[in-house]
């Protein structure tokens, strides 16, 4: 039996999207990179190629400064995988999209439902087989976070206004399996990103006098929300939602603390993230390399050997902030040019007369605002486990054959 293209690349996403997951990098980037030469187009929209340029440049940018240092081998080479995380991740999304395939977006959601059913099973191992019980242990066995699979989950819930159908059955299904997997990675990213793409599909980050009056809605219930959480006061190693509430009411020091005593674990554990991003600045300040970061093969001195997943390491390549990464490897210069990346998403488009290029937009407006939070705590498209690059590629693939249907 031939095996469709559309079917062929069908199986290719679900790949690429599930392997990030099993956090091995090296065979990530190489099963990345060789889906990547095997699918190459013929030619790309313009629009796409811009986006691309910003994180070549910042890539060309940071190995020339690089080039002004002694720095081993190993440690550059690791880096460019790293700065080219991205790039790839946005090539396959984007050669992955072909026009024979009847829904895009259904092609979407069953990538996502594949990751999911994964993610559970996952879960089921390390809580009947390892006996996991606490949040840090389920994490630890099934995962932390995934951005894709709530895109996934938008999908579902704006099922009929992406123009696509489901049986009751088959929706009913997807339903149950998303949001258990959903919620099992107990990621406070991953509820607010929802919350975020949800809003942007409604079309409530066009402001005006209603969304204005929603926005102060929602503002006044997360401070009262964050209020009964912090007076609630749970605790460090509290039992079942304890600990995760306890995550939430150090979220906000966690990120921005700007003090941070190094001899005191709790402080140190708390506000981890602010530390590494005191350091950089730090760093960069103290060897006057604020204006073009010190590049490729570069490290942060953490001062200290600090637990990060299965190592103790004191010297670290990339940072919990995708901001500060940049600002180590290319300095202002390329964080200027990296900030781009995010403005590019909310630039006008005129879509007024066609439905599906509305929801692109919205999806981008919507990708644009979280990724202004996402790069700060964890790495935006930078993260290494990062696989909603693929996501935003083939939306870029999917406008960009629309577009040509009018011309």
């Amino acid at each position: 039996m031939r095996i469709s293209k559309s079917t062929w690349y069908q199986i290719l996403f679900i790949i690429c999207v599930i392997i990030p997951f099993l956090n091995i990098y090296e065979l990530s980037f190489a099963t990345w990179l060789f889906t990547i030469l095997i699918t190459l187009k013929n030619n790309y929209s313009l629009e796409f190629f811009k986006y691309l340029l910003i994180f070549i440049v910042i890539l060309i940018l940071a190995t020339i400064v690089g080039f002004f240092f002694n720095y081993e081998w190993y440690y550059i080479l690791r880096d460019i995988t790293y700065m080219l995380k991205p790039i790839s991740g946005l090539l396959l999304g984007y050669q992955l999209f072909n026009d024979k395939i009847k829904s895009p977006y259904k092609f979407l959601l069953n990538a996502g439902i594949a990751i999911a059913v994964f993610h559970l099973t996952l879960v089921l191992y390390g809580i009947f087989v390892k006996n996991a019980k606490s949040v840090a242990d389920i994490r630890y066995y099934g995962g932390y976070f995934n951005d894709f699979e709530i895109y996934t989950f938008i999908l579902l819930v704006f099922q009929k206004e992406l123009g696509y159908q489901l049986t009751k059955k088959r929706k009913y299904i997807y339903f149950v399996i998303l949001s258990f997997s959903f919620f099992f990675y107990l990621a406070r990213t991953n509820f607010i990103q929802f919350i975020i793409l949800f809003m942007a599909l409604k079309g409530l980050f066009v402001l005006n006098k209603k969304t204005i009056t929603i926005f102060i809605g929602l503002i006044i219930i997360t401070i009262t929300g964050y209020a009964a959480v912090y007076y609630y006061n749970p605790v460090r190693n509290g039992k079942g939602v304890d600990e995760f509430l306890y995550k939430i009411k150090m979220a906000p020091g966690e990120a921005f603390s700007t003090k941070i005593n190094r001899d005191d674990w709790k402080d140190f554990n708390d506000n981890y993230r602010s530390y590494e991003n005191i350091r950089t600045v730090q760093q960069l300040s103290y060897n006057k390399n604020l204006i073009f970061g010190e590049g490729i093969g570069s490290q942060v001195d953490l001062k200290q050997k600090v637990y990060l997943g299965d190592m103790k390491l004191r010297y670290i390549s990339i940072l919990h902030n995708g901001y500060m990464t940049v600002l180590l490897k290319t300095g202002l210069v390329g964080l200027i040019i990296y900030l781009l990346s995010i403005s590019f998403f909310f630039k006008n488009n005129n879509y007024k007369k066609n439905s599906r290029l509305k929801y692109i937009h919205l999806f981008f407006v919507g990708t644009g605002v979280f990724l202004i939070m996402s790069n700060w705590v964890f790495m935006g498209f930078y993260n290494l486990l990062d696989t909603k690059s693929l996501f935003i590629g083939f939306l870029f693939a999917y406008k960009h054959s629309i577009l040509k249907e009018h011309v």
